[in-house]
């Protein structure tokens, strides 16, 4: 799973952000990466900076056809909340457990972690910052939204079984990520 670049926008001034111009560059680089690598299935996010992150290892594989994929899209914010009231919602979430936001949240968990561990191919997903963490959550048994704090343009690797199990191969870089 590959955590989108840097967007140009943060969660309260914009639904759905492209890349900026670091986001551009930290996306290319992690498609020169991942280019190295046997030829896999792409799937990404609908959103906009998981898109064009995307794009990028499509374009530097002949434009392999990306699957657009809602199940691994960004957290959803509660019904009812403005633009600006979203990043305190998400700062607070974070802070917290799956269980305690309760069960639209810890169904959208679930639904990510089903989507990656029945992924009938090796598959690169271009996802996002707390997906990206449910998944890695569901392997350790950790019921917070942030185990690790990923890079933008990170590779988190993880193997499934077959039988709908995962197990976490390889951690993404972290860093200091600023929600904005």
């Amino acid at each position: 799973m590959v955590r989108h670049g840097r967007a140009a926008a943060g969660w309260d001034t914009d639904v759905d952000p492209g890349l900026d111009e670091i986001g551009r560059e930290q996306a290319a680089a992690t498609a020169q990466r991942l280019a190295q690598l046997p030829h896999m299935a792409l799937v990404a996010s609908p959103m906009k900076r998981c898109r064009e992150t995307a794009g990028f290892l499509s374009a530097l594989r002949g434009h392999v056809p990306i699957t657009f994929e809602p199940l691994v899209t960004e957290i959803p914010s509660p019904d009812g909340y403005a633009l600006g009231e979203r990043i305190e919602w998400l700062r607070a979430a974070m802070a917290g457990t799956w269980r305690e936001l309760g069960s639209l949240y810890t169904d959208f968990r679930d639904d990510v972690v089903r989507y990656v561990a029945h992924c009938p191919t090796d598959t690169v997903i271009f996802s996002h910052f707390i997906a990206i963490n449910a998944v890695i959550g569901s392997c350790l048994g950790d019921d917070r939204l942030v185990i690790d704090s990923l890079d933008n343009a990170s590779v988190t690797v993880f193997e499934t079984d077959g039988k709908g199990g995962l197990r976490l191969i390889e951690r993404g870089n972290q860093a200091d990520t600023l929600i904005r």
